[in-house]
């Protein structure tokens, strides 16, 4: 997966903190920021409520925080756009925490294709994702939006962990074992 959609070269995330720096010094500069990220926030939020309003909502109240919080943001390696998700996750996370509402997973339809493609036996294939969505509901809001951010979106472990505010090395040891939680619980299913 080192060639996913959401690397980011070294070059391009000195350019961005440059734009970032000149935003800390004026506000105003933030529209570009603003401009670049507005629609990859909107749809990671809305993939995660399904509710466009509310990812309307939430997506604003992403980037009220991000101003608000714009001059304490340091340069870590990682693109400007990880911290903007890590705002985002939160807001969600506070949504349906506050809300006491469970949260949505979305297993868009490009994916199942890709898995379609890969197997032979399409009855077989029909019948391990409905076992999969099954394992999918019971696992923990944490451990879905580990299995979103990694294996849905593609994004690199740094990435991950960036935006979930983990090690990089957490995120590896935790996708790992919970790949392994999946593995055991849709072994169990398909054997009922």
């Amino acid at each position: 997966m080192a060639g996913s959609k959401y690397t980011v070269t070294q070059q391009a995330m000195q350019e961005e903190w440059i734009e970032v720096q000149q935003a800390q010094q004026n506000p105003s500069r933030f529209r570009v920021l603003y401009d670049r990220y507005y629609e990859p926030i909107f749809r990671f939020v809305f993939k995660r409520t399904l509710n466009e309003t509310l990812a309307a909502d939430l997506t604003s109240q992403t980037f009220l925080k991000a101003m608000q919080k714009l001059e304490k943001y340091t340069f870590q390696g990682v693109p400007f756009s990880a911290w903007l998700f890590r705002i985002a996750s939160n807001e969600i996370a506070q949504h349906f925490r506050k809300n006491k509402k469970t949260r949505v997973v979305a297993l868009e339809e490009r994916t199942t294709h890709e898995l379609i493609e890969e197997y032979d036996d399409k009855a077989d294939l029909e019948i391990n994702i409905i076992l999969l969505k099954k394992v999918i509901q019971d696992l923990k809001p944490e451990e879905v939006e580990l299995l979103e951010l990694r294996f849905f979106e593609k994004r690199p472990y740094k990435e991950v962990a960036d935006i979930l505010d983990i090690t990089e090395n957490n995120a590896k040891v935790k996708i790992y074992r919970l790949l392994q939680k999946m593995k055991k619980r849709f072994v169990n299913q398909k054997t009922k």
